[in-house]
């Protein structure tokens, strides 16, 4: 495991033997796996007792890790779902490696090796580009026995290839500066207004400061990664979008669930980020994925 940006007081000490309880759930305790032949970490929180809910496997996107799930891993467990929380290759918690001999495909082994030790039939959960890995996992790799898409990024059936020169223009190896959050936080909560200032403040912590994502990923991600969605017949989806009508990420999120036949949602409030670790805007989310859960009784 990886201690690379990562403050001394920052990494939790995790383990069947710690408690805590929800402000409004069932006491939870953490624990962790590790699949030491990909170098991958899992963080997981689960109810004080099991149940006969699907585990839930949480897929991180771009620079991220399991820091950005710790609301719904709290939230979750306190309602009597595992949540296991994915740290990619490279990413937060898991092994160190070269971004430059990583890809799209290192990525969605790391996603199928993770679903097939937690599962069998785990609900995949990705956000960005993690919703493009647990789509593609799903319909062509491992049983699930659900789908959750939060502002997913979109496959090639529904992507415009990217040209030549915005493909040429990606570096090898990239940090947050790439994704515009390289500039002052006050300006970023302006601009996410659905996050505070604190929260603004440990993304930017957590994303890094070191050009660590790998560009042949994103890039390939934006050639366009290709899906089958027939392979999905009969596994639940539901597809979330942030931003008000009209806007790219909310078209983007309705392209994908009609093209996938899938239950969707828009929150017209919400920014992407702000769907998953808001303070107060990712309950709203929860919520919603609470109840796609319990009406497919998974």
């Amino acid at each position: 495991m990886s201690d690379r940006d990562i403050d001394p007081g920052e990494r939790r000490a995790v383990g069947p033997g710690l408690n805590g309880t929800p402000a409004d759930g069932r006491p939870v305790r953490k624990d962790e796996v590790e699949i030491p032949e990909r170098g991958i970490y899992v963080e997981s929180w689960l109810p004080e007792r099991r149940s006969r809910r699907r585990p839930l496997v949480l897929i991180h996107g771009e620079l991220g890790g399991s820091w950005l799930w710790e609301r719904y891993l709290r939230y979750f467990a306190g309602r009597g779902w595992e949540g296991h929380a994915i740290n990619l290759r490279n990413h937060y918690w898991s092994a160190t490696a070269d971004p430059q001999g990583l890809s799209i495909e290192t990525y969605l082994d790391d996603t199928v090796a993770a679903l097939e030790r937690i599962g069998p039939n785990a609900v995949a959960v990705g956000h960005g580009m993690g919703g493009l890995l647990a789509l593609k996992a799903a319909a062509e790799r491992v049983r699930v026995a659900g789908l959750v898409l939060l502002d997913g990024e979109l496959p090639a059936g529904l992507r415009t290839p990217a040209r030549v020169h915005e493909l040429r223009d990606i570096p090898p190896a990239y940090g947050r500066d790439f994704l515009g959050w390289e500039t002052l936080p006050e300006k970023l909560q302006r601009e996410n207004r659905d996050l505070s200032l604190d929260d603004v403040l440990r993304i930017q912590h957590l994303l890094g400061q070191r050009p660590r994502e790998s560009g042949r990923a994103r890039a390939e991600m934006l050639a366009g990664v290709r899906v089958e969605p027939v392979l999905l017949d009969g596994v639940p989806v539901l597809v979330i979008g942030s931003g008000i009508d009209g806007s790219e990420s909310a078209l983007a999120s309705e392209r994908l669930a009609d093209w996938l036949g899938a239950e969707h949602e828009v929150f017209g409030a919400h920014s992407h980020y702000g769907l998953v670790l808001g303070e107060e805007s990712f309950r709203q989310v929860a919520e919603r994925i609470r109840l796609f859960l319990e009406s497919h009784r998974i």
